[in-house]
């Protein structure tokens, strides 16, 4: 597993590259941790059955409570490899 991260300040920015991060932390209630638990359970079921084609999913964009937080964007390692 890795973790890629922008800060907040480069979005929008073209050209921008993702860097490597040693360290995430998600600041969130006991129920958004609750629907991202859900969110992340769907998605590996999603990830098995497509198995590589599976290229990555957004949290905004399956659940509508997460439209005004920062991108949380699961992706496939998989895919990424190759």
């Amino acid at each position: 597993m890795k973790l890629y991260g922008y800060r907040s300040d480069d979005l929008g920015v073209d050209g921008v590259e993702p860097n490597e991060l040693s360290e995430m932390t998600l600041v969130a209630t006991a129920a958004e941790l609750r629907l991202i638990a859900k969110f992340l359970a769907s998605t590996a079921e999603l990830m098995e059955q497509t198995c590589v084609l599976f290229e990555h999913e957004h949290l905004s964009d399956t659940l509508s409570e997460f439209e005004s937080s920062p991108q949380f964007v699961v992706a496939n390692a998989q895919h990424y490899s190759c």
